[in-house]
């Protein structure tokens, strides 16, 4: 075997990177200004483990956090990029649509003026019928000429009158003045829209960055699809690795690990089902109040984990979303009720806690919430000065379902916490609400090195439920100001589960002092 010196394999790995980007370059750079930002989103998947490698072999050690850093500033440069590739396409399908729009005018313009006359010969431009056919041609069909006759006819001076049409990929936005509220003149208009073209196009009325109201409208074939095969899979999938997790989960809150005792699981099975019942209840919130409003939503596809069993479930919704408060009312139910049971739960298990449990943990641990560490100082009262003390395993289960309430209200995305940070103030809120609650995530992640689920969870925001939701049908008409005092109630909540208590705070309620 040859003795080949360190360096060299040092050198050959960096070569084959660079050959690699390389290759990518010139692939993208074919498909233009598109191309090459998708060519610098693979760079910024590959740089941060290419750093990693080379100043390992170097004999650079990089610790956690720097690991962390470099990894959360790859995903935030790829997010960048995907949306400036987004912009780009649409701006280019847009502009193909206009290209085309125009040359096919001009041309009809000037055959009506051959046609008019006789004395000039019609000949064909064979260099125009060339020039044309390198034309870019739309990825979708744009909307139907005599369909926007149609559309136009709908308006009215006391619902919402139009004064432009822009062609919109498969449909078409008309701006214009509201003349009424705009639920009724969102009812009005789609009622005309239904009894003049039936169901083959949707009526959104939204707002522009600018807060000016305009009428968007798209072909039902656009609206939400239910799940495949392949996606009901993974759900089963899921759901096979969120029962062992869980299981596994609370066999170590038990004092033994499964994967070396499996004979011992029946002693896990009573608590995985407690907390498998507050994922139910949870998912049946949902549910129930998607039925009352006729929406369709998805399988859940839950989230294993280790540590705490599940982070919850993540659902799509298979229906348009009527109006703002609808989407409040369904994300808001499903968190309601899940994080009700789980305090019942703490509650219970609080009171019956303090005698000849079972489980002795550390006082310590109630320093992990202000939530839980406050009633447990109201319930246990003293006794929370030793340094352990005897609980009931209720109220552990009560915690975890209160941790993984928590967690999914946080105002992120899909989110159920994202999506009523929505509901309640829009779009443009929303998406910064996101960006804070990554970057928080992100800090946390970097200084708390004992627990690693705000890492992970920052991780699932960012890949798997980092954008909004899509806009619903009447996104004008906020909901009311009860709806929007429940939801902050539910996301207060939310934030002291999850925010421990300070040294300072812990030593004035004698909180393991």
């Amino acid at each position: 075997m040859l003795d080949l010196p360190e360096n060299f394999f040092i050198f050959a790995i960096g070569a084959i990177a660079l050959i690699i980007l390389a290759w990518g370059y010139n692939r993208g750079k074919q498909l233009g200004e598109i191309g090459i930002l998708a060519w610098l989103q693979s760079v910024s998947l590959m740089t941060p483990w290419l750093l990693f490698f080379i100043f390992l072999a170097t004999g650079i050690y990089i610790n956690l956090i720097g690991i962390t850093l470099l990894l959360i500033l790859s995903a935030a440069l790829y997010i960048y990029l995907g949306k400036q590739i987004r912009k780009k396409a649409l701006e280019q399908n847009i502009n193909s649509i206009n290209f085309n729009n125009i040359i096919l005018k001009t041309e009809k313009e000037n055959t009506e003026k051959e046609n008019n006359n006789p004395e000039k010969p019609l000949v064909t431009d064979n260099n125009n019928s060339s020039f044309r056919n390198q034309v870019p041609e739309p990825n979708f069909t744009p909307i139907d000429e005599e369909d926007i006759k149609i559309i136009k006819g709908i308006f009215s001076i006391d619902t919402f009158f139009s004064t432009e049409t822009i062609p919109y990929q498969e449909g078409a936005i008309f701006k214009g003045n509201l003349r009424t509220e705009a639920d009724i003149a969102h009812e009005r208009l789609t009622q005309k829209l239904t009894e003049k073209l039936g169901e083959k196009y949707r009526l959104f009325l939204v707002e522009t960055p600018d807060g000016k109201p305009v009428v968007i409208i798209l072909p039902s074939s656009n609206d939400p699809k239910p799940l495949t095969l392949v996606q009901k899979n993974l759900a089963l999938v899921l759901l096979v690795a969120t029962a062992f997790t869980s299981i596994e989960a609370i066999s170590i809150l038990l004092g033994f690990d499964l994967i070396d005792n499996w004979n011992r699981y029946p002693e896990s099975l009573p608590l995985t089902l407690g907390l498998w019942l507050i994922l139910f209840v949870h998912e049946m919130g949902h549910r129930i109040m998607a039925e009352k409003h006729n929406i369709k939503i998805s399988l859940p596809f839950l989230l294993p984990n280790i540590q705490i069993g599940t982070f919850g479930a993540i659902t799509r919704f298979e229906s348009l979303i009527p109006n703002r408060s609808v989407l409040f009312d369904i994300a808001f139910a499903g968190p309601a009720l899940g994080g009700a049971l789980s305090l019942v739960m703490l509650f219970l298990g609080l009171i019956m806690s303090g005698g000849n449990n079972a489980l002795e943990i550390p006082t310590l641990f109630f320093q992990g919430s202000i939530l839980v560490g406050g009633l447990a100082k109201l319930i246990l009262g003293s006794s929370l000065s030793n340094q352990t003390i005897g609980i009931h395993p209720l109220m552990i289960l009560g915690w975890l379902g209160l941790v993984i309430t928590a967690l999914n209200c946080l105002p992120a995305g899909q989110l159920d916490g994202g999506r009523i940070v929505q509901a309640i103030y829009g779009r443009k809120i929303a998406r910064r609400a996101t960006i804070i609650t990554l970057i928080v995530l992100g800090i946390v992640s970097l200084f708390n090195t004992v627990n690693s689920l705000p890492f992970y969870w920052a991780i699932i925001i960012l890949f798997l439920q980092r954008d909004l939701e899509r806009p619903s049908l009447n996104e004008l008409t906020e909901p009311d100001d009860t709806r929007a005092g429940w939801g902050l109630l539910l996301i207060f909540v939310a934030l002291i589960t999850l925010i421990p208590i300070t040294p300072s705070l812990a030593i004035r309620f004698g909180i393991g002092i």
